[in-house]
Parts: structure tokens; C-alpha cells; sequence
């Protein structure tokens, strides 16, 4: 299997631009398999975009890393390249490094290479002898000036530091981001306008050059069957998707179908009502961004409130617990679904970003007493802070107030944690089950 991983040597260098970019022009020709290192919703959806198929996270700290990689295996199955977009390029779990060691990958490094022309050299040298054991094959310059500081960065890159420059992109305009990270796809407006724009910033890139690089990674089998175990739990589950809630991993929805859920999608940021279901599970996103046009649709906010009454399973994460909110507070007030008797409040800094180790309680209605992994990033908190009953102790993360996170009414639980489905063997089950259980 021909893998590559895209890494970046800092934050902001234009790394996911690129990857997608190139996705999109590899993707003409061969089918490409989209990953994203590390726990992320928005670099995903671009991806997605660009290669026509799911993006997939790989996360050594929420996944085991054995799982992982088998469930990479799978998700290459049908795949001529797999292209890995990187989060650090060094560091500890869960990082670009680790990620590219326990797949065998070969690195191409993505150099912000602006104001600097022999100092790219030094920088593709520290990250080739800081793990000799990460095969560092390429480097992409990124934000050079024209020609000749191109030439001179090159030269010095593939002369000093002994590693093959792949092509270069010019200065340009970076895709605009909010609080949460890049504006997602649906909100940026032409789809077809944004992929010519990413298409043609990497038209430099010798796209010859880096699939002989991935043909260097040593074989590996593909997997027929996925990773996820079988249910007959035979339930139905909505799923709001929508630009207010567009925060899912494909593998949660995948897991919870495994286990004999059948999943319906609406759209009530467009004003579609609640579906008839037996649970419903709201992602996270943007309710915040278009809480005016939420707070008009009241079959999908007095569905919830009615549906929580009725003992029916709600699983709410960030967005999704703001939505379960009395109501949202964004320049202005915008009333919501009600089931939680406080106010969630837009702050100006983060509140949370973090990995995040929990406990479940007993009162948990999904997992009681049960160590749960997942991650938060979040710019909101609830007000007045609820008294409980919480869903989870927390051991590692910020939650709702350092201590604990989720919500609890009945058989609803909103919190500000989300999780991925690998992180437990048994999550598909568990929600599935929940939702069974919970039938009036």
C-alpha cells in the first residue's frame, strides 16, 4: 500500500492547503484515501472534498495504536495512495512522528520557507536528525516569493540537508478561519471556485516524484472486513447534519450502523423538523454561528425537550449540549431546546482544548462507570453552571468545570467532550443498545 504522510514544520504553514490540493490532483487520476493526524473535524472535510471519500482521523491517544493501523488497513482497501495529513512533526503520542513510525511512511515535509533561502536547508536538517528513525523523503516549499528565492531555498534544501525538493508554492491567500479552526467547506461558498483555488496552488508540485516516494514504504496488506463489531439492535437514529452540526466522525456513524442502527440525516439549520427515531445524536459544529435560524425552527428544539421528556436517548456533544441549552448567548440571546435549565455563552477564549481521560458516573446513561478517551475544543460555558447530575468525572481536561462534564436529565447527555468510536470496542454497541433501551 502506497502511503505517504504530509508534515509540517510549524503551525500555520499551509500544510492542509496543500494536502487537499494535492488530493484533488492526484484524485484525477488514481483513488486516494484521505487521513488527518490527530483529533480534527474541519481539515477532514476538505479532504473529503478533494478525494471524493471519507477522511479518517488517526489518533494513537483516543485509538489504540494495534486498532489503528488495522483500521487504516481497512480503509485502504480500495485505494491506489494514502495520503496523511500531519498535525506536529515531532513530539510525543498522538503526533505526526509517532503516526509516520508505527505506518512505515516516508515524510514529505511542508517548509514555510518565507524569508528564508540557505535557513530552509537548516530547518529540512533539524527535522531529519531530530528521529532518525522518521524517513524524512521530501520537503515542499511553501509562501516563496518568485523564481529566484525558489531556486536559491531549493539549491540550499537539497544540497545542505541532502533531501529532494518536491516542487514549490508561491505567497498567496490562506483559506480564512473563525474560532474553531479553517471556515468549513459548506460555508465557504463554490465548492468548485475553492477547488480550483487549492488545485492551483500546487500545480508546481512533481507529483511523479512523490508517488515514487510512497512506492518506497514497505508492504502492507489491506484489510477486507472494518474493525467494528456486529449488533442486531435494529434502531433508528437522527442525525442533524447540517452547518450548525457537521462535527462527526465517519467512523461513530459507521460503528453505530455495524451494531444494526439505521441512520437518518435532516437538516434543521434549513428548518426540516425532528424525525421520528429512537435516539438522536447531535454532533458538534457551529449552532452558535446560526442560532438565529436554529432558534426559528421550534418542531426541531421542542422535539428535543419532548423527546428527553419521553425517556427517548439523546447524545449531545459540544454543539449538540448548546443546543440542549435553554439558550444560546451570541450577540443576543436565541432561545433553544430547553432540556438543560441554563444558558451556554459564548466566551473569547478557549474554554477547553485538551485530550480528555473520564470516568463515567452512574448516572450515565450511554457509560456508567467507564473509562472513557475523547478530546474537547470548545469556546463556550454554561451559565448558571448546572449542579448536576454529571455524566463524567473528569480526570484529564477542562469538561464544564474541571471536574466533571455531561449533562445528565434522564436518558439524555449533552457534554463538551467528543469522542471517537475506536476509542472503545464497545461504543457502536453501547449506543445502539442505549437507544434500544430506551424505546417508550
Amino acid at each position: 500500500m502506497r502511503r505517504i504522510v504530509l508534515a509540517g514544520s510549524g503551525s500555520g504553514v499551509g500544510k492542509t492547503s496543500i494536502a487537499t490540493g494535492l488530493m484533488l490532483r492526484l484524485s484525477k487520476g488514481i483513488e486516494v484515501q484521505p487521513f488527518k493526524v490527530g483529533p480534527d473535524f474541519i481539515d477532514p472535510m476538505f479532504h473529503s472534498l478533494a478525494a471524493g471519500r471519507p477522511s479518517r482521523n488517526l489518533d494513537s491517544f483516543m485509538i489504540d495504536p494495534i486498532v489503528m493501523v488495522e483500521h487504516f488497513r481497512w480503509a485502504c482497501r480500495d485505494a491506489d495512495l494514502a495520503l496523511i495529513d500531519g498535525l506536529t512533526s515531532t513530539g510525543d503520542t498522538g503526533s505526526t512522528a509517532e503516526i509516520a513510525k508505527l505506518l512505515q511512511a516516508p515524510v514529505v515535509l511542508i517548509v514555510n520557507a518565507r524569508s528564508l533561502a540557505k535557513s530552509a536547508a537548516a530547518v529540512a536538517l533539524g527535522f531529519k536528525a531530530l528521529d532518525p528513525e522518521v524517513n524524512l523523503a521530501g520537503v515542499i516549499l511553501n509562501n516563496v516569493s518568485g523564481p529566484r528565492h525558489r531556486q536559491k531555498a531549493t539549491e540550499a534544501v537539497e544540497q545542505l540537508a541532502k533531501v529532494p525538493v518536491l516542487g514549490a508554492v508561491e505567497r498567496g491567500a490562506a483559506l480564512p478561519e473563525r474560532h474553531l479552526g479553517l471556515v468549513t467547506v459548506e460555508d465557504h461558498g463554490d465548492p468548485g471556485a475553492l477547488k480550483r483555488e487549492l488545485e492551483g496552488m500546487v500545480q508546481d508540485i512533481d507529483l511523479e516524484r512523490l508517488m515514487e516516494i510512497g512506492e518506497t514504504a514497505p508492504p502492507m496488506e489491506t484489510r477486507k472486513d472494518p474493525v467494528y463489531p456486529k449488533g442486531s439492535a435494529d434502531v433508528r437514529v437522527a442525525v442533524p447534519r447540517d452547518r450548525s452540526f457537521c462535527f462527526y466522525y465517519p467512523e461513530n456513524l459507521e460503528a453505530m450502523a455495524s451494531a444494526g442502527a439505521r441512520i437518518e440525516h435532516f437538516r434543521p439549520t434549513d428548518g426540516e423538523p425532528l424525525p421520528e427515531a429512537d435516539m438522536y445524536y447531535l454532533g458538534g459544529g457551529y449552532p452558535e454561528v446560526h442560532a438565529r435560524r436554529l432558534s426559528e425552527n421550534r418542531d426541531f428544539l421542542e422535539g428535543l425537550k419532548q423527546a428527553s421528556q419521553e425517556n427517548k436517548a439523546i447524545y449531545a456533544e459540544c454543539g449538540g449540549l448548546m443546543t440542549l441549552c435553554d439558550r444560546i448567548v451570541n450577540r443576543g440571546e436565541h432561545r433553544m431546546a430547553g432540556v438543560f435549565p441554563c444558558m451556554a455563552e459564548l466566551t473569547h477564549g478557549r474554554q477547553g482544548l485538551s485530550y480528555v481521560r473520564a470516568r463515567g458516573t452512574k448516572d450515565n446513561p450511554f457509560f456508567p462507570v467507564s473509562e472513557v478517551r475523547g478530546h474537547e475544543f470548545h469556546y463556550s460555558r454554561l451559565v448558571p453552571m448546572p449542579s448536576g447530575p454529571y455524566g463524567y468525572v473528569m480526570e484529564r481536561g477542562t469538561g464544564l468545570d474541571h471536574c466533571h462534564d455531561g449533562l445528565v436529565r434522564g436518558r439524555t447527555l449533552g457534554c463538551y467532550m467528543h469522542q471517537h468510536a475506536l476509542s472503545r470496542p464497545d461504543w457502536g454497541i453501547r449506543m445502539a443498545e442505549t437507544a434500544s433501551n430506551g424505546r417508550v
